[in-house]
């Protein structure tokens, strides 16, 4: 078999940050989802992939060329609460490919047993939580929206014990790298300036190389994670997308979106929405998630103080300078956003699009579908998004306003409605069908759920013979819960 080589810059520069691990064994593994357009692009071939070698390999079953496995150590701080020591607990890193233009991702698994850093559970996880990462995160990616690839969903053979007897799972993940807020936090906290300033170096080197050159290469790195997380923040806003566990050791370096635990698409817009089973204080809801976006990253900037300044005071005044900048940055991303979204000029400002969202929460309307109904709006049609309300009057006001700001835009209408289209998606992973999809598949058929994928993953793409998949649940339907899946 002739996969690639892997690479281990991780484990050879940054010792210290993790331990040497293996996969469990399991009695059968076999491939359930592969993810053609990522095994290519990362040069696998796609055959040998489908081989019970290549599945063994994907597995971590067999160590492909190069590979090093090791459980990842961080910290991090889990709704507000500090842990010192968190780590891969049921994760493992086999290794980098590098592609032929340079390229570096990691190659990782999820529920590959229980490691050191295991804090109780099996460390394994069952088939409906791994497609469930599957399905959102290819959604993301299809959204435009920076998030980690799910490779391939493998079934292990095994019986797994939750809340009833389940089909085990495996999940091979792909990113640009799995540095996180809580790694920094990890390497602070051991007291070793040197293993601080390796890890920090090693992220400019595969985040931000440009930036090593700099007179303060480590305070250019911090504000450059600012900068992704404002950008990532206002994109996640922008399709009504709550993580549901923004825990500083799910928050990432390089600005990608990671674990698709207990994340949601909000339906009908509510800015207090919570769909985490285990949130249920809201600090995660949809419309704190800039602000807890803004603590973790003063937890980095914490981490990072010794790498700013020798003088403490100094350091935290470097540090708060830099953190000050990301309501402003975030605010811009956010205005570019809906912009877009409404298809309004950017001499527009926000206050037209808060009295949007005032009209949007007081009258339960879905968030995807008026986004949407907006293209026909500017193409003279107004009555898609009429439609969506049960105040006209109110609406009718807003929009008298909106056409006004319409008229200073001196883009093609046409253009303007074309490109909305391609901003704001017909389909979403909406909660209910995504729940259908992965209880058939627990039953052992993955047609709904492919058929699903499918629809997400052309998320802009109409499908008037099949409305249902792109209505919100019905109104009366039991509020809907996710779970992490451990």
């Amino acid at each position: 078999m002739t996969l690639p080589q892997l690479d281990d810059s991780y484990v050879r520069l940054l010792h210290g940050l993790y331990e040497p691990w293996q996969a469990a064994e399991f009695p059968d593994p076999q491939l359930l989802v592969l993810n053609d357009a990522v095994a290519g692009d990362l040069g696998f071939d796609l055959d040998e992939l489908r081989t019970p070698q290549g599945v063994r390999a994907l597995a971590g079953q067999e160590l492909l060329p190069g590979s090093v496995p090791v459980a990842m150590a961080y910290a991090g701080h889990q709704f507000g609460n500090y842990s010192p020591r968190l780590g891969d607990g049921r994760a493992l890193l086999l290794g980098e490919v590098v592609t032929d233009d340079g390229r570096r991702f990691d190659l990782h698994l999820k529920g590959s047993g229980r490691t050191r850093f295991a804090r109780g559970g099996d460390g394994k996880a069952a088939v409906g939580p791994m497609l469930r990462e599957h399905q959102i995160s290819e959604a993301m990616h299809a959204l435009g929206i920076p998030t980690t690839r799910s490779l391939a969903v493998i079934t292990t053979g095994e019986t797994i014990t939750r809340d009833a007897l389940l089909p085990g799972a495996l999940l091979t993940r792909v990113a640009s790298s799995h540095l996180r807020v809580g790694t920094f936090q990890f390497a602070a906290a051991t007291g070793d300036l040197d293993l601080l300033a390796r890890l920090a170096a090693y992220a400019i080197d595969r985040h931000h190389p440009e930036v090593a050159d700099e007179s303060t290469p480590y305070l250019a790195l911090y504000t450059e994670v600012l900068e992704a997380q404002a950008a990532l923040l206002a994109q996640w806003m922008g399709v009504g997308f709550i993580h549901g566990v923004m825990n500083t050791d799910n928050m990432t370096i390089s600005g990608e979106t990671i674990d698709y635990g207990p994340c949601a698409f909000m339906d009908r817009y509510h800015p207090g929405t919570v769909f985490s089973s285990i949130d249920t204080g809201g600090r995660y809801a949809y419309a704190n998630q800039p602000g807890i976006a803004q603590w973790n990253l003063a937890r980095l900037a914490e981490a990072m103080l010794p790498l700013f300044a020798d003088e403490p005071d100094a350091a935290v005044a470097i540090a708060t300078e830099v953190l000050q900048t990301f309501p402003d940055r975030y605010r811009a991303h956010w205005l570019d956003v809906m912009q877009a979204k409404l298809g309004l000029p950017a001499t527009v400002g926000r206050e037209l699009v808060d009295d949007l969202l005032v009209l949007l929460e007081a009258q339960s309307v879905d968030w995807t579908q008026c986004f949407r109904a907006m293209s026909s709006a500017v193409r003279g049609d107004a009555e898609p998004a009429r439609d969506l309300f049960f105040d006209r009057d109110a609406f009718d006001a807003w929009l008298d306003r909106w056409r006004d700001a319409r008229a200073t835009d001196p883009r093609d209408p046409t253009g303007v409605a074309d490109a909305m289209d391609r901003t704001n998606p017909v389909h979403i992973p909406r909660n209910h069908l995504v729940e259908n999809v992965l209880d058939a598949a627990t039953a052992g058929d993955l047609a709904p759920f492919l058929d699903l994928l499918d629809v997400v993953t052309n998320p802009y793409d109409a499908r008037p013979d099949r409305p249902e998949l792109a209505q919100p649940a019905p109104q009366d339907a039991p509020a809907h819960r996710t779970f992490c899946g451990t």
